[in-house]
């Protein structure tokens, strides 16, 4: 059969089921396919908060939503063009984010009178109107992949389990992917059990046939490759970039890494994939507790290596007497607090910017560390990079704050040339530095970074103490001196304060905005967005972004007043705004949400227009 094939410059797609549905897989292999092909993606991955919700329930709801296109692309995008439904629960937790005419691929086999009640459906969807705004394609996904694999040796439960993957040929089929890699991961993925392999293989070219086949889809799609920098590519998580950032700082270190971590939702899997490299000189310790964890990594950093340690908001809190203790002791450690909504335990799975006080300012006495945000999932790897070049420089704790969105989030990263990345060796104290040739001054500073001597223990006349009772300046006596003390505060404060960051560059393509957006983290994406959608209908605005938060750039303040108006989106109840308004006497307008969500940017873009209207 013949059928139409129509050209797309961008489509959202959003795979919706039960937790046990594997639509997290198959969102995934269906984003490989697509970065094979070359369009630019960004995905949003939306995990169940419950561990094991009961089968067909709102709350066991998962998702997985990719944008892709043939231009560059900020974010997952805000609706989906195509929504795959594998129950009637998946149906009505993501049928409110539809527009109206959105295709709606429904898998009738799950659509019993159980399953709807389950859900609050009296009668079913299907049959009465109220989708009739949208494209319906009706699809017994569950019978016809049971039925495909009628002639495999597996149980009708593992039959049934394939399901997802008859889903994605389909949806492989309607957008021209390309699907050699999916059937590689599927004998990589079941190697240990050939039946499931041939099983799953047969269960996506039935989905794949299906769409040939069939007179439900008439229509398929294309959406060529993007325009992008020559180079090699690969899709990558936030969370996997951060941890290749962190492999990459060892090596342009020279130093081993060693992570002590505990697991915690979203950051273990920072864990996870550093635990993979062990033979470049990465070493991770999963601890019994956050406390233990972060104890761990800044003794590691005492001995000689780059310490990090990995969590989230909680774990945050049970770290920070150790982080307090870090800045005392002016030792490097890196802190990733990949941050999700509180508080405590909140929602787990969903995202929110609500710890930047808690960085910022969440120790006790005077530890002011310093703080930094990657924007995007493919800049958590310089990010990381960065975080470990002011760690080792300056002597000092840096909190990374990524957030659930930028975590799980993926999008094409380039990949680097090692030798291009920043030169990170560090020179660690090898014989005396007093004035009299044999004394060790262990608080004696370098004059530029203000950072103390690095000393290995066990190095031959470099004997100090350290602990958390205040040092005196230059010996490392313990002090109760007054001046001392005032000294020392100020000092480890001066040493923050005087990191050279860059500047925060402004963009303002037709130079005469008189509203500046400014975003920090994960709203980087939302807030281009928009303001790209702006000055396509002829509006202009300015958006600056912030990576260093502690300390921050020189220029801002000099940015922020050379506009009428300045306005900050984050997902809190105006975190940054405070410090703004704070800092550089600015009166910021925050516009805040807390849903667990990351902003869309048509809402951004409405509400920036408001703002211009209003200038």
């Amino acid at each position: 059969m013949t059928k139409q094939i129509r050209q797309l410059d961008r489509v959202v797609i959003r795979f919706a089921g039960d937790s046990g549905d594997g639509m997290q897989l198959t969102g995934d292999r269906f984003t490989s396919e697509t970065a094979q092909l070359g369009n630019d993606i960004s995905t949003l991955p939306n995990f169940p908060a419950e561990i094991r919700a009961p089968a067909g329930t709102l709350p066991g709801v998962s998702s997985f939503q990719v944008h892709f296109a043939d231009y560059d692309i900020l974010t997952p995008g805000d609706a989906p063009n195509v929504l795959v439904a594998m129950n009637p629960a998946a149906l009505k937790a993501n049928l409110a984010d539809l527009p109206r005419g959105a295709d709606i691929i429904v898998n009738t086999d799950e659509f019993t009178r159980r399953n709807l009640a389950k859900v609050g459906y009296t009668t079913s969807p299907l049959d009465d109107d109220s989708l009739a705004g949208y494209v319906v394609h009706p699809v017994a996904l569950t019978s016809m992949t049971v039925g495909a694999l009628a002639e495999h040796e597996v149980s009708k439960k593992d039959a049934e389990r394939a399901k997802n993957m008859f889903a994605l040929g389909l949806l492989s089929w309607m957008y021209s992917r390309p699907y050699e890699s999916t059937l590689r991961f599927l004998e990589r993925k079941f190697a240990a059990r050939p039946e499931l392999v041939a099983a799953n293989v047969a269960a996506f070219r039935a989905g794949w046939n299906f769409g040939e086949t069939t007179d439900s889809f008439s229509v398929r799609y294309e959406v060529k490759p993007a325009k992008m920098l020559p180079g090699t590519y690969r899709n990558i998580t936030g969370n996997a970039a951060l941890s290749l950032g962190l492999v990459a700082a060892g090596v342009r270190s020279g130093l081993p890494v060693f992570l002590g971590a505990y697991p915690i939702t979203p950051a273990s899997d920072i864990l996870h994939e550093l635990s993979k490299h062990k033979r470049l000189g990465v070493v991770t310790m999963q601890a019994e507790d956050e406390i233990a964890a972060v104890g761990a990594a800044l003794g590691a950093s005492y001995g000689g290596a780059l310490g990090v340690t990995t969590t989230s908001g909680p774990g945050v809190a049970l770290k920070s007497e150790t982080i307090s203790l870090a800045v005392a002791l002016e030792l490097p450690l890196v802190i990733v607090d990949v941050q999700r909504a509180g508080p405590s335990t909140g929602m787990p799975t969903k995202t929110e910017q609500a710890d930047l006080n808690m960085a910022l300012y969440g120790r006790h006495g005077e530890a002011p560390v310093a703080v930094i945000a990657p924007k995007s999932p493919s800049d958590c790897f310089h990010a990381a990079l960065e975080a470990a070049r002011i760690a080792l420089t300056y002597r000092t704790p840096v909190i990374l704050l990524s957030d659930n969105y930028v975590a799980n989030g993926s999008e094409p990263w380039l990949l680097p040339d090692v030798e291009s990345l920043p030169d990170l060796r560090v020179e660690f104290a090898s014989a005396p530095n007093g004035e009299d040739g044999t004394t060790f001054l262990p608080y004696l500073r370098d004059p530029e970074t203000l950072a103390r001597p690095w000393a290995v223990p066990g190095t031959p006349g470099l004997e100090h103490r350290i602990g958390g009772l205040e040092k005196a300046d230059r010996t490392g006596d313990i002090s109760y001196d007054p001046a001392n003390h005032d000294f020392m505060v100020r000092t480890r404060a001066a040493r923050i304060e005087t990191i050279p960051v860059p500047d925060v560059e402004v963009d303002d393509p037709d130079g005469d905005a008189r509203v500046l957006v400014l975003g920090w983290g994960s709203t980087y994406g939302p807030i281009g967005a928009a303001c790209r959608g702006l000055r396509q209908r002829g509006l202009s605005v300015a958006q600056a972004h912030l990576r260093h938060l502690a300390p921050m750039p020189a220029n801002l303040g000099e940015v922020l007043r050379s506009y009428e108006r300045v306005v900050i989106p984050e997902m809190n109840l105006g975190q940054l705004a405070h410090v703004v308004r704070a800092k550089y006497l600015v009166d910021a307008i925050g516009y805040n949400q807390v849903r667990g969500l990351p902003f869309t940017a048509a809402e951004l873009e409405t509400m920036l227009e408001e703002v211009l209207k209003n200038v």
